[in-house]
């Protein structure tokens, strides 16, 4: 091991309090190294204003006589070298305040901490893990993020499956049980809900006490090294749901560290919790740090930063409480700096990584460059079109008529952002509904309506987001508690919607117009966008090739119809490369099984038109093809039918 400075240098002191020292995790917290030939512990902290801080553990017996830390100057920084290689140890630090009170506290550089509930920190090395994934890291440096297919599974660990006995997975299985379950799906990224240390499991990880600590549950840090290197070897991406906000008031956490706010200036009352005070630059040193920690040590490839909003909104959640900012507004401009610089530092070490914000209101330009005064992520959730299409599919049929603008709407904002389109955790809870039990009809109905939902979220410009469970159409609302309801798959239409997101995954994956041109109007054009009454949207997806292009068709009403004239932009012949109503599905096979050749008749505003079934409900696409790919047996010549846009 190096022989290495255990104390911060006054250079590093002084980047720390300025909130600029980016790698903070490699002197704070607790580190295992040799100087002057003696290999220690050593162990630092900020605790500002504090009468006293000592290290307790088990290797003195948690007594702090003759464990003082020294402080560094009046900077807040106390350290301690112990000479002893203490791998494996618990700790905390006892605070004595100034007013007399003493508290134990865990390390928030901590990188290991006890199974709840207990709260102690562990010293824990994060060296000698031998990562496999540089062909992924040098693939992943050489493309476009934006140019190419994003389509994430989420998961929350701890509901995706349980052992036998209620207990769960750790990290080694699920870098073979998950890992073959999202390959054999066709997703490209696995997004995984807060996996930083918390107390509390029915918080899914957003309220955090440490967030330099993987959490304990399901094994240890280099576990979890392990499981990202097997992602990597496999092709699939890694993205972190991360909490910059808010954390947790656990007593053992960052909350009034020194017995007064240090990390925190108020609390958030929607949430329980504390907001971080960004006003402090030590905050910004804090969490920066963690941002790059993540990518640097665990070699994960995007963050997607949980509710952006509550930071960027000094009236977030506090109709009463807030005040104006220096210029009247209800902006936190210390926030809204913070997002800025936070982008910059993450992708001037790391330019091809994912920045994804959750922001839920009309703050402009989150995904553009700082230069142009933008937040400086590279993608958004779109919460607007989940919220619209959400509502509009919940409505029985007979309404959709009058709503036909919650579909459409989207299209107006689409290519304002880089957006992300996700039906994710939180459109599943609290008294939602899952999405099948979201759907009007009967029970073939709501499998068909969420087949024409999901057909129509994969061809909407945007990259894609699924939680887990709406792959095989579960039925109940997520339960945080206990594994998905994986025993739905014994029924045939779970088994057959299961083939349907499987086929849908790899359908956009093979065709780049869902994906290589989907940042503007040029990968995009409405064929029918007004046709309210019958409840169907027309349209098509483009490659940059302007041969390559796909036309997509979808009937939210449970009327079908045996000849369907549908406009399209060239002559000759199409196929149909995907159809909802097949009976491998769950459908009634209702499809165009030949091939679909285009008269010169203009309709919908195209200059030649082709006849089509259409199911009720149904979801179709329908692609060019030249006469090189004609399939065998397929009719190129097929006679000219009488249209009837009428349902049968």
């Amino acid at each position: 091991m190096k022989d290495t400075k255990f104390f911060l240098e006054l250079d590093e002191l002084y980047l720390f309090n300025r909130g600029e020292l980016y790698h903070s995790y490699l002197k704070m917290g607790a580190h295992i190294l040799e100087q002057g030939g003696i290999r220690g512990t050593n162990f630092t902290v900020w605790v500002p204003d504090a009468e006293r801080v000592c290290l307790v553990g088990e290797f003195n017996d948690w007594c702090s006589t003759g464990s003082s830390m020294i402080e560094t100057g009046s900077s807040g920084v106390w350290s301690l070298f112990v000479p002893k290689d203490l791998e494996g140890q618990f700790y905390k630090y006892e605070v004595h305040t100034k007013d007399g009170r003493v508290f134990l506290k865990s390390d928030p550089f901590a990188f290991f901490t006890e199974l709840r509930p207990a709260t102690a920190s562990i010293v824990w090395s994060l060296e000698g893990i031998k990562w496999q994934d540089q062909a992924w890291m040098k693939h992943r440096k050489e493309i476009k993020v934006k140019e190419m297919p994003l389509l994430i599974y989420e998961v929350h660990l701890g509901s995706w499956r349980r052992k036998k006995d209620g207990s769960f997975y750790n990290w080694r299985t699920l870098a073979v049980e998950l890992l073959d379950y999202v390959l054999k799906m066709g997703y490209t990224h696995i997004e995984l809900m807060p996996i930083a240390e918390h107390p509390f499991d029915g918080s899914w990880g957003y309220q955090i006490t440490g967030y330099y600590s993987c959490t304990s549950r399901f094994g240890t840090p280099k576990d979890f090294m392990f499981f990202v290197n097997q992602c990597h070897l496999a092709g699939i991406g890694v993205i972190l749901d991360w909490v910059p906000g808010h954390f947790c008031k656990d007593a053992h956490g960052l909350g009034e560290i020194n017995g007064s706010p240090v990390y925190e200036n108020d609390r958030n009352e929607q949430w329980g919790t504390y907001n971080f005070n960004f006003e402090k630059t030590e905050v910004w040193s804090y969490l920066i740090s963690n941002a790059v920690f993540w990518f640097d040590r665990f070699h994960v490839d995007g963050l997607r930063v949980d509710g952006v909003s509550s930071m960027l909104y000094a009236d977030y959640g506090k109709p009463d409480t807030w005040r104006r900012n220096i210029h009247g507004g209800r902006e936190n401009l210390q926030a809204v700096a913070f997002l800025q610089r936070l982008n910059e530092v993450v992708f001037q070490y790391f330019p091809d990584v994912l920045m994804i914000a959750e922001e839920s209101t009309e703050w402009p330009l989150v995904s553009y460059p700082t230069d142009v005064n933008g937040l400086g992520f590279n993608y958004k959730w779109n919460m607007g079109w989940m919220n619209d299409t959400l509502r509009y599919i919940s409505l029985d049929f007979p309404l959709r008529k009058a709503n036909h603008r919650l579909l459409t709407f989207s299209m107006t904002y689409a290519f304002s952002e880089c957006f992300i389109l996700p039906l994710s955790h939180d459109e599943v809870v609290h008294g939602k509904k899952s999405l099948i039990d979201r759907m009007p009809g009967d029970y073939l109905q709501k499998f068909a309506g969420l087949r024409g939902l999901l057909g129509y979220w994969m061809c909407h410009p945007g990259k894609k987001l699924l939680f887990m469970g709406g792959e095989f159409a579960q039925f109940i609302e997520w339960n945080e508690g206990a594994e998905l309801d994986w025993f739905l798959l014994d029924y045939e239409m779970h088994r057959n919607h299961q083939t349907f997101v499987r086929d849908l995954n790899k359908l956009y994956i093979n065709e780049k117009a869902l994906w290589e041109n989907d940042q503007d109007w040029s990968g995009f054009e409405w064929i029918d966008v007004q046709n309210h009454e019958q409840s169907i949207l027309i349209f098509c997806r483009k490659t940059r090739n302007t041969e390559d292009f796909l036309i997509i068709l979808i009937n939210f009403q449970t009327n079908c119809y045996e000849n369907f004239r549908l406009g399209v932009p060239k002559q000759g012949n199409y196929q149909e490369l995907f159809n909802s109503d097949q009976e491998i599905y769950g459908g009634n096979n209702y499809t165009n099984q030949s091939l679909l050749k285009a008269e010169k008749v203009s309709w919908h505003g195209q200059g030649f038109s082709i006849i089509i079934k259409v199911a009720p409900l149904g979801f179709i696409v329908l692609k060019p093809i030249s006469n090189s790919q004609e399939l065998e047996g397929h009719n190129a010549c097929l006679p000219t039918k009488k249209a009837s846009n009428k349902p049968i």
